[in-house]
């Protein structure tokens, strides 16, 4: 499991991803990452916004329940 130094970047703190890592994360230099809880007080740093999937979510509930209305919108 990689290990990371958090340094000094400007007048803030970062980290610094390996290739490696990115390569795992499908991200490159300039892409997003968030830090979400996981069970047992862990955490996670992932590329996928939760809040994006949550929407989603919903999104895919209305069209699920209101498929006719979506169809006759589309007419």
């Amino acid at each position: 499991m990689p290990a990371f130094k958090i340094t000094t970047v400007g007048a803030s703190a970062g980290i610094i991803l390996t290739k490696e890592t990115l390569a795992r994360l499908r991200v490159k230099k300039g892409d997003k990452l968030y830090l979400t809880e996981a069970p047992g007080n862990a955490f996670r740093l992932t590329p996928y916004d939760p809040e994006f999937a949550r929407q989603m979510e919903q999104a895919e509930q209305v069209m699920h329940e209101d498929r006719e209305v979506l169809r006759a919108l589309a007419k």
